[in-house]
C-alpha cells in the first residue's frame, strides 16, 4: 500500500496544476511570445521561484500544457470512435471529434498555431507523431484489416492523411471565431470526400 501524500506534496501538486491551468488560458489568449513566466506567476498568485520549482523555462511550461492538451485530444477522439459498427465509421466519428476540438482556442490555437513556434518544428513533430499520427495510423490499419481500404501504401496513406488533417487544424484555428464553425464544416465535407477515395 502506498503511503499517504504529505501536505507539502499535495500543495506542490496543486500549485503545479494551478500554474498549468493559468498558463493554458494565457497562452490561448495572448500566445506564447506575449506571455511571460512573471505573467503566469502573478496570475496564479505564486512567486517566480515557485514557477521555477516546477518548470525550468517558459518553453517547459508550454510543453507540459501541450502534452496535456494532446492527451485530452487522444482521449476525446478515442471516446468518439468507440462503439461504431466498423473501423471506417469509427474513423469518421474520430474525424468529427478532432475537427470540433480544433474550433476550441485551447486546442486549435495552442496545438496547431503556437505549438510549432514554441517548441520548434522537430519537437512539435515528435508530439504529433506520438499522438495524432499514431491515431491516424491506427484507424487506417484497422480499416485495412477489415477490408475497407483499397490497395494504397500503408505508410504513405498515413502520412498524407496526417498532413491533410493538420492543414485542416491550422485552417480552422486561423479562422475568425465567428466563422470557425462554418470553416470546420467545410473541412469535414472536403476531407470526407477525399478519404472516400481510399475506400475499397
Amino acid at each position: 500500500m502506498s503511503r499517504p501524500k504529505s501536505r507539502r506534496e499535495l500543495y506542490s501538486e496543486a500549485t503545479r496544476a494551478a500554474l498549468l491551468e493559468t498558463a493554458t488560458a494565457m497562452f490561448a489568449d495572448r500566445g506564447f511570445a506575449r506571455t511571460s513566466l512573471d505573467d503566469i506567476a502573478v496570475a496564479t498568485q505564486v512567486t517566480r521561484g515557485a514557477v521555477y520549482h516546477h518548470f525550468e523555462s517558459k518553453q517547459a511550461v508550454f510543453e507540459a500544457v501541450f502534452d496535456a492538451l494532446e492527451q485530452d485530444m487522444s482521449a476525446r477522439v478515442t471516446a468518439a470512435a468507440a462503439g461504431q459498427p466498423d473501423a471506417w465509421q469509427a474513423g469518421m466519428a474520430a474525424l468529427d471529434a478532432f475537427l470540433d476540438l480544433c474550433c476550441e482556442d485551447r486546442y486549435g490555437r495552442l496545438c496547431w498555431l503556437e505549438g510549432p513556434l514554441a517548441l520548434g518544428w522537430a519537437r512539435w513533430m515528435d508530439y504529433e507523431k506520438k499522438y495524432a499520427y499514431a491515431m491516424i495510423d491506427g484507424f487506417l490499419q484497422a480499416a485495412r484489416e477489415e477490408g475497407l481500404l483499397g490497395p494504397v501504401p500503408a505508410t504513405t496513406s498515413s502520412q498524407l492523411v496526417f498532413h491533410l488533417l493538420g492543414g485542416a487544424g491550422r485552417t480552422i484555428a486561423e479562422a475568425p471565431e465567428a466563422e470557425r464553425r462554418a470553416v470546420r464544416d467545410g473541412c469535414a465535407v472536403t476531407i470526407r470526400r477525399m478519404l472516400n477515395g481510399l475506400r475499397a
